[in-house]
């Protein structure tokens, strides 16, 4: 049976029993939290809010009956009984802590939506409210421990990513119509999101299991990113250069395989062409990894180096103007030169960015473009790319980063396009 089908069915019993459900997993959390309180003293328990989720069910099925408006007399109600049993409960308690009441309102609407065929969202939301609840401790920990800058660079990180970001037009620009705000903007938000996650992972995890984790979440979304963002940060703490190296190579070695699976899901026969050359590019990378994390020794991150902005915001600002110049410049080759241009525009493309050439081009193959020019276009792409990522370690990198990363890269350059050529 269609578990979708079962849950946002029309079967209005089994919906107000998932209300009832609902309401009792936010009711445990609440009455296990008051458990040593004397029978009678709190203003609500698992009993009260299963009642009450199952009161916003019947409120909605009415709704649904007579006019809308009942629920909001019905929510309108709750809230003035709610806050009647909290003054009474403060006098007694001294406790003005508003949890309890704002949790009670949420469940009945966690009832409500039961009923109205959002059943899976409010058993979601139940889940959620419950886990917020249940981490009281933990959550105020953690606001102990956050600094001012950190907090800052989030809510910064949220304005660019969340309020901007959505704001731009997706769509392309300028000659040749080669820049798109949208894409650009979207990869700004990517560098910094690498950058802050990259800083809280390590200073919750350690330098060894921060950077590792670090890097596999930027292989799966921007392995060029984390190698800027790796390259300053060695230059700030050279200490930390063998677990940044580590880093580098774990990303750029897994875009190889995920470059795979996005191609086979696209144009499957383009796997036969590609998987030989992309496989060996991600073992000539990968091999190090291993031996370079496990000689490193470094445990911590300087603590009067690690109050830096997380966000770093300017690297990524920078980043953006440069994928307009090479966006403009690509759009231009590929103007002047035509179809003879593909490769070079893959080559130029990849300077950036491998993703946006590589779909390009497997699209294109399944109409226009042969196979096997397609699947040198997305190697050729693959192979730069990973010669800038290598270029900016050197340049940007200090002596010891660029010591470690530059021979995998570069046997894995050649490798690759040897096994393509074979």
């Amino acid at each position: 049976m269609d578990i979708n089908a079962l849950v946002n069915g029309d079967n209005l019993f089994w919906n107000l029993f998932i209300a009832l459900v609902l309401g009792a997993i936010v009711g445990t959390q609440r009455g296990w939290v008051m458990r040593n309180s004397v029978e009678g003293s709190r203003v609500a328990g698992i009993r009260t809010f299963s009642l009450v989720s199952l009161f916003g069910g019947l409120i909605a099925l009415l709704a649904k009956i007579y006019s809308p408006l009942l629920l909001g007399f019905a929510l309108l109600a709750l809230v003035i009984l709610a806050c009647i049993a909290f003054v009474i409960q403060q006098r007694k308690s001294k406790d003005i802590s508003i949890t309890g009441v704002v949790s009670l309102l949420i469940t009945f609407v966690l009832g409500s939506l039961a009923v109205s065929g959002y059943t899976v969202l409010a058993a979601s939301a139940a889940v959620i409210t419950a886990v917020v609840l249940d981490n009281k401790s933990e959550l105020h920990q953690a606001l102990q421990k956050l600094q001012e800058y950190e907090l800052d660079a989030a809510l910064r990180l949220l304005m660019i990513s969340i309020v901007l970001l959505p704001l731009l037009p997706n769509k392309t620009y300028g000659p040749w119509n080669a820049v798109n705000p949208y894409e650009i903007w979207w990869m700004v938000v990517l560098i910094a999101s690498i950058s802050f996650v990259g800083y809280f992972a390590i200073k919750i995890g350690g330098a060894k299991r921060g950077i590792l984790f670090t890097s596999l979440f930027a292989g799966l979304s921007s392995s060029t990113a984390l190698t800027l963002q790796f390259s300053h940060l060695s230059r700030k703490q050279s200490s930390l250069s063998p677990l940044l190296a580590s880093g580098i190579l774990l990303s750029c070695g897994t875009m190889f395989p995920r470059l795979l699976i996005v191609l086979f899901i696209i144009n499957p026969f383009l796997i036969a062409y590609l998987w030989p050359a992309l496989i060996t590019m991600t073992a000539a990378i990968y091999f190090p990894v291993w031996w370079i994390w496990r000689r490193a020794d470094v445990n911590y991150v300087e603590p009067n180096k690690t109050t830096a902005n997380p966000l770093a915001l300017r690297s990524a600002l920078f980043f953006g103007v440069v994928l307009i110049a090479i966006m403009l410049l690509s759009k231009a080759l590929s103007e002047w030169l035509g179809s003879t241009g593909t490769l070079l525009l893959a080559a130029l493309s990849g300077i950036t960015d491998v993703d946006a050439i590589s779909l390009a081009l497997a699209r294109q193959s399944q109409d226009s473009l042969t196979l096997d020019i397609a699947a040198l276009g997305i190697v050729i792409a693959a192979a730069m790319n990973t010669l800038v990522k290598m270029m900016m370690v050197v340049t940007i990198g200090d002596r010891q980063l660029g010591k470690l990363v530059v021979i995998p890269m570069l046997t894995a350059v050649i490798v690759g396009l040897v096994t393509f050529w074979l």
